[in-house]
């Protein structure tokens, strides 16, 4: 069923589903804002005025998003070996202005994130890496490494990235919007 959520200066479209669920959740996915909700469940619109500030930030965020889709290309060409060795190379870089050095990098296809940091200093990225611009992996390797210094995001995590990255915030939705050309690259052939 079709609803609309009014929050500020936008209507916002809104699919409701009813499913064997405990809880009412909100998902956006795709662009698309999905209350899920229990069966028998009739207070909707509370759970969509409760959470307006959420929902009017996710979407602004996916706008801004789709803002940048129309102005990126995709890098072709680079195969995971180069993209490999451009990774290795930022690690060593990074690595020496951090005072960090990973106990592995390792390399493998994942379908939600571009990079992930163990507990025991393991560095994984994605290979849909190949597909950005220099400076993008660049800044993913800063962020996984900003792991070996501190494991969650925290404002101390943050601040670290700022003091090389102070528009991370914008780094982060054109990743965004790499992620969305990516994902339909490899859903559409």
């Amino acid at each position: 069923m079709r609803c609309t959520a009014s929050i500020r200066d936008m209507v916002i479209d809104c699919e409701l589903i009813r499913r064997d669920v405990k809880n009412p959740r909100l998902e956006f996915r795709e662009g698309e804002l999905y209350l899920i909700v229990p069966k028998s469940f009739r207070e909707h619109e509370k759970v969509i005025r409760r959470h307006q500030r959420w929902i009017y930030n996710r979407y602004c965020r996916m706008q801004k998003v789709q803002d940048f889709s129309r102005d990126i290309d995709l890098v072709t060409g680079r195969s995971v070996d180069e993209l490999k060795s451009l990774v290795h190379k930022c690690v060593a870089i990074i690595g020496n202005e951090l005072g960090v050095k990973p106990e592995n990098v390792r390399f493998r296809k994942m379908k939600t994130k571009w990079g992930s940091c163990s507990s025991k200093g393991n560095l994984n990225f994605n290979t849909f890496l190949q597909y950005l611009p220099d400076e993008m992996i660049e800044y993913i390797v800063h962020h996984e490494m900003v792991h070996l210094i501190e494991l969650n995001h925290s404002p101390k995590f943050w601040n670290y990235v700022k003091k090389r990255y102070p528009d991370y915030k914008e780094s982060d939705t054109r990743l965004a919007a790499y992620w969305d050309l990516i994902q339909q690259k490899c859903q559409n052939g």
